[in-house]
């Protein structure tokens, strides 16, 4: 095991990394534990891209934990360079790669994050569960401009308005129901409302279609990724959503192109419990320039 990253001479080092994915949202895994690497915006776009790089919708970052009592830091930078505070599908896969490591011999560990600390855990049939915390409604810590925390909120898109559910799950979603998945304007509104100016962080934007009161098919438009196959956070949050707007009740099938995750909710107060698989697909090294 190495300490740091091997330099070339030529203004390159190579840098171990791990391929994996949850439901098709596929990330570059960085154990900076033993090889004591995070990369910055220029080289995380390197990474992320499915040309040059390796090609994934996020990286995550493997770290010592800062805090007593917690086993792990977790750091997740978007495919655009920018670090942002949560990741569900990232955080299944980060307890797999940790325990498949051999960084950890628990089957549950506490996880520092950006946006605190969650809990995965291992399950006996390969699947990972994760207490993504407690849901959060206030606009203040979204952050979303409003003055209420109703559970539907006009947006202006344009020249109409939708209605959207605001919650964050340690990042930023808007929900808005649709009466076809297939069919949403997926592209056009995602990029709109993740811009939108009422959003100074920008937002993850998920489009739900309510199939019964236990199951939804989702689409999510992800902040500083676009669309992507799966989303654990966005799949938490329309849970959420659609369990305030009166629609559903936990748990609830959430299928997505990627695949299911099964969400479940008890209401105000309570965290928010996902399940569902994380995914090795390949190991490798890739040389990656100093200077970008």
């Amino acid at each position: 095991m190495w300490l740091f990253p091997r330099h070339t001479g030529e203004g390159v080092m190579k840098i171990r990394f791990t391929k994996m994915h949850g439901l098709g949202n596929d990330f570059v895994v960085l154990d900076a534990i033993s090889q004591r690497f995070v990369p910055n915006p220029a080289q995380a776009r390197y990474l992320a891209d499915r040309h040059f790089g390796v090609g994934c919708d996020q990286i995550l970052v493997v770290e010592k934990a800062t805090l007593p009592g917690i086993d792990f830091r977790y750091r997740i930078f978007n495919a655009d360079g920018g670090e942002v505070e949560q990741c569900g599908n990232g955080a299944r896969c980060f307890v797999r790669y940790v325990v498949d490591h051999g960084l950890t011999n628990k089957r549950e560990i506490k996880v520092e994050t950006r946006s605190g600390i969650i809990a995965p855990r291992l399950e006996d049939n390969g699947e990972v569960t994760v207490d993504m915390g407690v849901p959060r409604f206030a606009p203040n810590e979204i952050p979303f401009i409003s003055d209420s925390d109703a559970a539907v909120q006009p947006l202006r898109l344009g020249a109409h308005d939708i209605d959207i559910s605001v919650v964050s799950m340690g990042n930023p979603h808007a929900v808005q129901v649709v009466s076809d998945v297939n069919t949403a304007p997926v592209a056009v509104e995602g990029a709109m409302i993740e811009s939108h100016e009422y959003f100074p962080q920008r937002v993850n934007a998920g489009f739900m279609q309510v199939v019964d009161r236990h199951a939804i098919r989702l689409r999510v438009y992800e902040r500083g990724a676009g669309e992507t196959l799966a989303c654990g956070t966005g799949a938490c949050a329309a849970v959420v959503a659609g369990i305030r707007r009166g629609l559903l009740d936990s748990p609830v099938r959430v299928s997505m192109r990627g695949g299911a995750l099964s969400i479940a909710w008890n209401g105000p107060g309570q965290p928010v419990l996902m399940t569902g698989p994380a995914t090795n697909v390949f190991e490798g090294e890739i040389e990656l320039p100093e200077e970008l």
